[in-house]
């Protein structure tokens, strides 16, 4: 299941824009973000897909979402403007890139 950040969770698990002056992703394991609202209806079809991939690279990906309503300082940082926005975030430090074929998920 993804994970839902506040600002204080998102600052200790992606990126304390407080602290650093520059980027720098806290995680170990690459994230994808999820900017949403709940009175969004693509969020809200989207929304279980995510949970399912969440379930399936766990312990590969670390899954979040973050609630553009409630996070707007969040929200505004990363200019979002319209939903879902889908941010991916990876440590620059022993990176790897792996080919993920697309699948129909059924």
């Amino acid at each position: 299941m993804s994970e839902h950040l506040n600002k204080q969770t998102f600052r200790d698990k992606v990126f304390n824009y407080e602290k650093n002056k520059e980027w720098k992703y806290e995680g170990n394991l690459p994230a994808l973000v999820d900017f949403w609202a709940p009175w969004c209806g693509p969020c809200r079809m989207v929304g279980p897909i995510i949970d399912e991939l969440s379930k399936e690279y766990a312990g590969k990906v670390n899954f979040y979402k973050v609630n553009t309503e409630e996070e707007q300082e969040l929200a505004g940082m990363f200019g979002i403007q319209s939903i879902p926005r889908f941010c991916l975030f990876q440590s620059m430090e022993n990176r790897r890139w792996q080919w993920v074929p697309y699948r129909k998920m059924s």
